[in-house]
């Protein structure tokens, strides 16, 4: 089965709620077996238009596993926080099924 991505672009625009949201999301990714592998750090844009200041990628079992952790209750709880805090792209990838 093929693995799921969350890949986000951030610019936060508040840290101090976003500290808040940094400590939160964690618990609902570990519950539906997610897995951050990229959350933050250096970064070089070497083609065409620089992402937004802050990468975020969390990997699941399966797409469907990512969707469900987005649209879950334990989530949509803290998501506003991000959406207060932050503005952003995000979006579902399925990876490729070796």
């Amino acid at each position: 089965m093929a693995k799921g991505y969350v890949i986000g672009q951030i610019d936060i625009t508040d840290a101090d709620k976003y500290a808040k949201y940094r400590v939160e999301v964690p618990k609902s990714i570990a519950q539906y077996g997610g897995q951050y592998l990229v959350r933050g750090g250096n970064m070089e844009s070497i083609e065409g238009e620089a992402p937004l200041p802050r990468i975020v990628v969390v990997e699941f079992p399966s797409f469907e596993q990512a969707k469900t952790w987005y649209y879950s209750e334990e989530y949509q709880e803290v998501v506003g926080i991000r959406h207060a805090a932050s503005h952003g792209h995000m979006f579902l990838v399925e990876g490729h099924d070796d």
